[in-house]
Formats: structure tokens, sequence, C-alpha cells
């Protein structure tokens, strides 16, 4: 499947900013089966200084500098993305939650012990008795571990409510477990801390999902949104991806653009201004185009 996206976000000041430095997470990486080509990155007003570079995580960053006088900033990223939809059937990989333990202990290929640094407390996932004692009645020693990560994904899926503004970047795994609301974003630490727990390398993967409208309805242009789900180790067999928002295991649908520890390590565009002060207005437009 092919597809163009498109993402721009846009910040309108109160007060003029004299200098901004920022980095991105917006341009689409290589994985196993995504292979994106002809990035478009048009940033106003012009940068000062601008590059690109692979991230510790082998993301793909865009990092810029502003040094004018400006009210107003805009970056926008235009990438043409082929997907080979992933055919990986999920029972043709029966490994068991306590044969997983025992080989994420012994094995020390380099895939195990790039893994398991994933397992750490990372800045906005703490392990903590809640996220265990949640996690806790999926997994069995003898039982197959994809098998346990779908029914947690389930779990989530069914036991959180999705609420658009219910939460903010920066709320606390503690208070989402609480109230049992929260975004994508929530559900995907929630799902890794999890996992975390339970001793299972579990990482957090930021991109898009393509969208489909009403039946008899057109395409929104720039209604789709930045999404959340993350990816599971399974030892001998690599990483797996799950959706708790939508219940799902992304084959063909789901963008991927950047993966790290948590939100922090990938947000899609982030930066310190000087000046500025007084109202700032942020807008965020996404569209996902499948070419046919």
């Amino acid at each position: 499947m092919k597809f163009i996206v498109t993402h721009e976000t846009r910040y309108q000041y109160q007060n003029p900013v004299s200098q901004c430095y920022s980095r991105s997470h917006i341009i689409p990486r290589e994985t196993f089966n995504q292979h994106p080509s002809n990035s478009q990155i048009t940033v106003s007003p012009t940068p000062t200084s601008a590059h690109k570079r692979i991230d510790y995580f082998g993301n793909r960053s865009y990092h810029f500098a502003i040094n004018s006088q400006h009210t107003a900033l805009s970056i926008k990223v235009t990438t043409q993305i082929n997907i080979d939809p992933d055919q990986r059937d999920h029972n043709n990989y029966p490994l068991t939650y306590g044969e997983a333990i025992n080989r994420l202990k012994t094995d020390l290929s380099i895939e195990n012990l790039y893994a398991r640094e994933f397992l750490l407390n990372s800045p906005m996932i703490k392990v903590n008795d809640d996220l265990l004692n949640f996690a806790k009645p999926f997994f069995q020693l003898d039982k197959s571990l994809l098998a346990s990560v779908s029914e947690l994904n389930q779990a989530i899926h069914e036991s959180f409510k999705y609420e658009s503004g219910a939460t903010q970047v920066a709320t606390p795994i503690s208070e989402v477990m609480e109230q049992r609301k929260g975004v994508c974003q929530d559900f995907a630490h929630i799902a890794i801390g999890c996992l975390r727990s339970l001793g299972i390398p579990c990482r957090y993967v930021s991109g898009y999902i393509e969208t489909e409208p009403p039946p008899g309805k057109e395409r929104l242009i720039g209604a789709d949104a930045t999404h959340a789900w993350f990816s599971v180790f399974i030892p001998g067999a690599g990483w797996f991806d799950f959706d708790p928002t939508n219940n799902s295991t992304p084959r063909g649908q789901h963008i991927v653009t950047a993966w790290g520890r948590d939100y922090s390590d990938v947000s899609p565009l982030r930066g310190i201004i000087f000046g500025g002060s007084g109202k700032q207005k942020l807008s965020v437009s996404v569209d996902v185009a499948r070419i046919e």
C-alpha cells in the first residue's frame, strides 16, 4: 500500500519571538515493512540553520533554529510511504511468558541486550504495584506471551474510555489509572508500564493511522491525527505492535514516525523560545491519503 502523509504544525504567538530552537520527530522512519521516500520539509520563517540526524533509537529527527523575530511558526512535512502489510501470524510464535523471561535473562545476543533497556523506568513511565496488579491476571508462566499481551491490549481498550482533552501531555499514569479515561498516548503508556512491571521489554511508538470516512462521505483533508501505540519484544521473534486505543494489531494502516522509551523521546515537536510572552495558539493538521 502507498500513502502520502502531510503533517503541519502551526504556532501563533501573542507577542514576538526573537529566537527558537526546535527538534521534531515527524519524518516517518524506515522499518522492516515501511519504506518512506521523498520527504519534503518546509519551515516558516526560513530557519537560520537546520539539519537532519538519526537519533539514539534510529529515528529520523529534524533540528532547526530561527534567529529572526516572528509571531508565527509553521513546520510542514510531506512524505510518500510504501507499506507491506505485516503478515506475521501470532499463532506461529508460541513462546510462553515463562520461557520469554528465562531467555531475556540468559540470552546475551545483541538483539536481547538492546531490548532489555526497554525494561527500565523512563521519564514518563515508572513501574508500580497498580500497573502490575492490572496486568497480572492475563499472564501465566505456561501461557503464550503474545496471547497474554493481546488480552492485556483488549483489557485496556475495554477498561479505559477514550476522551479527547481528558488528559494533558504531562498527565501522570497514576491519574489516568484513577480516572479511567485518556487518549492514545495514555493507553500506550499504561500498556508499557504493565509489561515492564512483568519483566517484558516494551517501547512507545508514535505515528499516524489512516482513518476511514463514514459510508457515503468524502475524506476530510487534515482529519487524521497523530497516534500512539506500543511494541512488545518477543525473544527470538522480534517486536510486535499492539494498539490499545483500537484493540487492534497494526498491519498496514499504522504509519510509524518514531519509537522510544515513552512520549518524551519522540514528541512531534519540542524546543525553546525566547520572547513570545502571552498566549500561544497551537494547531496541528495531519492528512494520511492512500494512493490507489
